[in-house]
């Protein structure tokens, strides 16, 4: 072991991350996960980077934000991202993978690196020392009060859930088609609704039970992961036009595009559960096996895991954090993952790698590894690090990616013009690594 010392606590996508990042550089890392010794009410695996939403990570395309922060990771040696490409399972143009598999790999490649001590136990304080915090949303309530205590800070919530997994067994095949979008593939099982189907569907969503959430508000739902029955209370054709939208879905049988479409993405390797793609909720579960089940396709399906839906909570990272994500008043202390900001998988374990090379360069003496904002990593970092009345989980967007700097070739069309932004980015990433 070395004898530069470092503490993670939490072993999720980002406190996995920052763990290897640390651990390669040769810094000894203390890692502390409190699984299987408490859970907080979204986790049930004992395994480190437990998917507890959907098993996506979403497109992985180079004119998609989101695309070009996977290839970033990659080409710096990212743990998630070399898990994810080798649990990969079909989903069209996106990045989706085998969830226990992933986890399994994740947690097999941390427990036997040499430079890593892991330590299944809560931790209630900050540790002293060089640290990150990778707690996650769903922070025990200890560490909590200890993190809200922390000089200059205050903290803001939002509301998350997750789809259901049914089994494919469960499925009546004959109701059911299989295609991608736009003819790329057959990665997905399509439900097919006419409009009397989808009308009588949404009056029962709209009317269905939901469980008790602590505190919910309708208004602090984030919108990325919006329940299926929040959606329609918005407006009764607002699914059709989001997660049912029957665009570039032809039904094989019929030659047509339906009036709405549930589709449902393979979540393991040996294909045998699914999920129901954007349908994340807080219906009770008896009445998500009812509602559900006026899906075509759906009338006897047996389910893996109900969807859910649970209170998150998150730093107002302004003025607390620096770009790199760490604390402005207390050096060497960071923070990382989805309690910073950031939202989503991909983005949480950017920022445990961003957080984790950091951390590893002021430990060897050198200047803290920083990434521009022109990259998707660096800009993520710029967005939770800026002044911001109105600050707010925020997904990978190219909107917060600096754009291409003025005097250049025009570029009208907006997919060359992403491109070349990820050109742009990728080049420079290519120069550092």
């Amino acid at each position: 072991m070395s004898d530069l010392k470092a503490s993670v606590v939490g072993a999720g996508l980002a406190g996995s991350e920052a763990a290897w990042q640390l651990a390669e550089r040769g810094v000894s890392v203390s890692l502390f996960e409190m699984k299987p010794v408490q859970y907080s009410p979204a986790h049930h695996s004992g395994s480190f980077a437990e998917l507890v939403c959907s098993n996506s990570f979403r497109g992985d395309r180079l004119s998609n934000a989101v695309g070009l922060l996977k290839e970033e990771m990659r080409r710096l040696d990212s743990l998630i991202m070399r898990w994810a490409d080798q649990t990969r399972v079909p989903a069209g143009d996106a990045l989706a993978v085998d969830r226990e598999a992933f986890s399994a790999g994740i947690t097999d490649t941390l427990e036997h690196h040499p430079n890593i001590r892991i330590f299944r136990q809560e931790e209630k304080t900050i540790p002293e020392g060089p640290v990150i915090i990778a707690t996650g949303p769903l922070t025990s309530e200890s560490m909590t009060e200890t993190i809200l205590s922390l000089q200059g800070l205050t903290t803001l919530n939002f509301y998350d859930a997750a789809a259901p997994i049914v089994y494919r067994e469960s499925l009546d095949m004959d109701k059911i088609f299989r295609l991608s979008r736009y003819g790329r593939g057959e990665d997905y099982l399509n439900c097919p609704m006419n409009r009397e189907e989808y009308e009588r569907f949404i009056s029962e969503l709209i009317s269905a039970e939901t469980a008790e959430v602590h505190g919910f508000e309708e208004k602090k739902v984030f919108e990325g992961c919006m329940p299926i029955e929040s959606m329609a209370k918005r407006g009764r054709m607002v699914p059709a036009f989001g997660p049912m939208k029957p665009v570039g879905l032809k039904d094989p049988r019929t030659g047509k595009e339906p009036f709405a479409v549930v589709q449902l993405r393979q979540d393991d390797y040996s294909d045998t559960m699914y999920n129901i793609v954007g349908f994340q909720t807080r219906l009770k579960h008896g009445e998500q096996k009812r509602v559900f089940g006026l899906i075509p396709g759906l009338e006897n399906a047996s389910y893996a895991r109900y969807g859910m839906m649970h209170r998150n909570t998150f730093l107002n990272s302004p003025g607390f954090l620096n770009e790199r994500f760490e604390m402005i008043s207390r050096p060497m202390c960071y923070f990382a993952g989805q309690m910073t900001g950031v939202e989503g998988y991909v983005e949480s374990a950017a920022s445990g790698l961003y957080a984790g090379r950091a951390l590893a360069d002021q430990l060897h003496g050198k200047e803290p590894f920083t990434l521009p904002s022109f990259t998707a990593i660096g800009a993520m970092g710029k967005y939770v690090s800026t002044p911001n009345s109105h600050f707010q989980p925020m997904n990978c967007t190219f909107g917060i990616i600096d754009p291409l700097p003025p005097g250049g070739k025009r570029i009208r069309d907006k997919k060359e013009r992403y491109e070349a932004v990820a050109a742009r980015s990728l080049e420079y990433i290519g120069q550092i690594r």
